[in-house]
């Protein structure tokens, strides 16, 4: 680790580092109208998996979603031993993007990086899910970071970043750079992010990809794109059908990513993953990627669509993983625009 950190600078660790826990909350119906079943037995399977090798932090906000949590755990044999329920409520379950961004400071002590969050500059319901970072640090008694520059908080979503703990950082122009929608930070540039990304992840190499997938109502997160899976190694995802929405971004994408060198210097493996078949609701595109999994302490969470690509991928990443891949059926989470890796956020060990 101390040979991974930029002296003087907060350091983020990589997804695959020891976790002390998973963040994740009990899904509300809101975001899965009419599917919302289905999504609870996705979410009580990821679960199951998870605390197989670590404590999982869920935040439910009433003992309603307790007992449904309780019940639908111990239904799909959940060790709720390592389950921690947190009377912490919120507006929705996407705990990528609000939950508790915890960094370890230059004397290796942890802190929590004080975000804000805005629904993704478009969903005005959001108070909630701003007020999780301060309430994780106070459960946690970890001190907060100021994230302030200018004079006012960053909003920063964690899907909207990747890292390989060893100072180079991926984003994309869509999501941090667009001049007109879903503008985070108002007058922010490419430099100020820059730096932002060195003061506080200690991040000095940043490559900026370009648009995200159809149907990603985030504008643009990097975690439906391009991830480490290792120092090394990123993955990208590649849409074989030239008629396909996704074809044109995801082609651009591969060609940036050609000039990618890591903050060491070396050029990464660059491995393709497969896009699943266009998955539509109700006349909507949905975000549907394998590029959205979970790194956890004990397997690899994977999203799967029930389409013919789903073999492939996860036969790629697990010849690319240290640790079991596992399936997690997602035609029903992706409904509401995110699947895997958007519902959990890591808590970095000490």
């Amino acid at each position: 680790m101390s040979e991974e950190r930029l002296a003087g600078y907060h350091y983020l660790p990589p997804e695959w580092a020891r976790h002390e826990a998973t963040w994740l909350a009990w899904p509300g119906p809101l975001d899965w109208p009419g599917r919302h079943q289905g999504v609870l037995w996705a979410f009580a399977d990821m679960v199951r998996h998870l605390s197989a090798g670590e404590t999982v932090r869920l935040a439910v906000g009433s003992a309603r979603l307790e007992a449904s949590a309780r019940r639908h755990l111990a239904a799909v044999g959940a060790d709720t031993s390592r389950v921690e329920f947190l009377s912490l409520p919120t507006d929705r379950s996407w705990m990528r993007d609000n939950g508790p961004c915890v960094l370890l400071a230059p004397d290796g002590t942890r802190v929590v990086a004080d975000f804000v969050f805005t629904g993704w500059a478009k969903y005005k319901n959001h108070l909630l899910d701003d007020r999780v970072p301060r309430q994780a640090a106070d459960h946690l008694a970890l001190p907060l970071l100021p994230t302030a520059a200018g004079g006012a908080r960053v909003v920063l979503e964690g899907g909207a970043i990747e890292v390989d703990g060893q100072g180079t950082l991926l984003t994309t122009e869509e999501c941090l750079l667009h001049p007109k929608v879903q503008v985070r930070n108002p007058g922010f540039t490419r430099a100020d992010y820059e730096a932002l990304f060195k003061r506080l992840f200690g991040a000095t190499r940043v490559f900026w990809l370009g648009d995200g997938i159809a149907g990603d109502d985030t504008h643009g997160h990097v975690d439906d794109l391009c991830r480490f899976v290792n120092p090394g190694t990123v993955v990208l995802a590649q849409e074989g059908n030239p008629a396909d929405a996704n074809y044109r971004a995801l082609a651009e994408n591969r060609e940036r990513l050609q000039d990618l060198r890591l903050a060491g210097g070396a050029k990464p493996e660059i491995v393709h993953l497969p896009m699943p078949g266009p998955q539509v609701y109700k006349g909507l595109r949905l975000p549907a990627s394998y590029a959205n999994f979970y790194l956890a302490n004990a397997c690899v969470l994977v999203p799967t669509f029930n389409d013919p690509s789903d073999v492939k991928a996860l036969g790629i990443l697990s010849e690319l993983c240290d640790r079991p891949v596992v399936g997690i059926h997602a035609s029903d989470l992706v409904l509401g625009r995110g699947t895997v890796h958007c519902l959990s956020r890591q808590e970095p060990a000490a």
